[in-house]
């Protein structure tokens, strides 16, 4: 990957003693590990660890000397307070993340979030705002959800200080907007890929 330029970022769970110096010494470049909500809305969305597991691991990756790649998903449930306080979260880690994931819910059929009242876009708008604001030098990723959010949303997102897209057709699970779209938008809006 290296000898391509590209950087590399993984996404492997809870690493325990000795993992993140392992990566670090295969070349890793950032390790992705979200919070994925506000501390106080955690546990009703997540049940096989603690919050506090998901910032041992962070901090293990830190201490390794590997960047951090860290965000969380909105748009779950929760209040625009415990958005605000998911944004602090991330900011207040020191150092912040360099690279900082802002994900849209996608209701997928079947799963217990499915049915929620949709998150208001101007909402999500938002949130990508405080992160711009509160962590300056931070990769701000408009990153999941994007396929629901149409090109005004996402311009929006970009003007509210997103400086960066996961591309390609498929983020993990769910769709993506595809490379055609994503390169079309970017070509309205002036942007090119880096």
């Amino acid at each position: 990957m290296k000898s391509l330029g590209l950087e590399t970022c993984a996404t492997l769970g809870l690493l325990g003693q000795g993992h993140a110096e392992a990566l670090r010494d295969a070349g890793l470049d950032y390790y992705n590990h979200n919070i994925d909500s506000a501390p106080d809305k955690y546990a009703d969305i997540v049940t096989t660890r603690q919050f506090e597991d998901r910032l041992e691991t962070l901090q293990k990756v830190r201490e390794a000397g590997v960047k951090v790649c860290c965000g969380g998903i909105v748009g779950m449930g929760e209040s625009r307070v415990q958005r605000a306080a998911l944004v602090a979260t991330l900011a207040n880690m020191d150092p912040y993340p360099e690279s900082v994931p802002i994900n849209h819910l996608v209701q997928v059929e079947g799963t217990p979030l499915h049915g929620l009242e949709p998150l208001d876009h101007f909402e999500f708008v938002r949130t990508i705002a405080a992160a711009r604001i509160t962590m300056p030098a931070a990769m701000v990723r408009l990153s999941a959800g994007r396929q629901q959010m149409g090109e005004a949303v996402q311009a929006l997102c970009f003007m509210a200080g997103a400086n960066s897209i996961f591309y390609g057709d498929k983020l993990l699970t769910t769709g993506n907007p595809d490379v055609q779209a994503d390169q079309a938008l970017l070509g309205k809006l002036g942007m090119r890929a880096a």
